[in-house]
């Protein structure tokens, strides 16, 4: 299954429509089977708009004070085998997983990690754990509105591919994110990239972070 993450759209804004911003954003969307926003939606106007695409569930964000069915605080499900956990702030994302797990998430036993509110991307393996934030796409490391990151899982059981997409540069504002790339197999990490850059698979192989910037 193909799951696509975004995250801290905060519409309307300067923009009222991701669809301002080109096309990149609506063609993501239209390549995945399930939305996952990890909060600060804002209008529930912004959730109709990619159910359009395909069907949709979110974390609550600080920005969203509204009430839908398709809003949580803490969202929990299990795809191929694989046990999925969001929330939309994890901060501190650096913190030791075992923490993350004990205040955001206690009493599961997640595989996958999924945060938001800090619109920077991320994405690590640590403690047998896939910990991913997609940023944002539009308002990308807190800039000024511009094309920015999200981010997709594809899973199978005993396999998992997961990725942060660069949407491309809008005319005068430069991208500032950075693809990421992850693939584990049998719960091992068989291949990984920063920046379209192979990265040195370490000798335990749970224990894989990919680079921050």
């Amino acid at each position: 299954m193909r799951i696509g993450l975004i995250s801290d759209t905060h519409l309307p804004s300067l923009i009222h429509s991701l669809d301002e911003l080109g096309p990149e954003v609506g063609e993501f969307l239209a390549s995945v089977e399930l939305i996952l926003h990890g909060g600060d939606i804002s209008r529930p106007s912004v959730l109709d708009w990619m159910e359009a695409y395909a069907p949709i569930r979110a974390a609550r964000g600080n920005h969203d004070v509204f009430e839908d069915d398709r809003v949580e605080d803490r969202v929990y499900l299990e795809i191929e085998g694989w046990r999925i956990a969001m929330a939309h702030d994890l901060r501190r994302e650096d913190r030791p997983i075992t923490e993350i797990i004990e205040r955001d998430f206690a009493g599961l036993e997640p595989d996958i990690v999924i945060g938001g509110d800090t619109h920077v991307e991320r994405l690590e393996y640590r403690d047998g754990v896939v910990l991913m934030n997609s940023g944002s796409p539009n308002l990308l490391h807190h800039k000024e509105t511009r094309l920015g990151t999200v981010a997709f899982l594809e899973l199978e059981p005993d396999r998992l591919h997961a990725e942060i997409v660069t949407l491309g540069h809008s005319e005068g504002s430069p991208n500032p994110g950075t693809p990421r790339h992850l693939e584990i197999v049998e719960r091992r990490v068989v291949h990984a990239t920063h920046d379209g850059e192979p990265i040195s698979l370490p000798d335990v192989p749970n224990e894989t972070e990919i680079p921050a910037d």
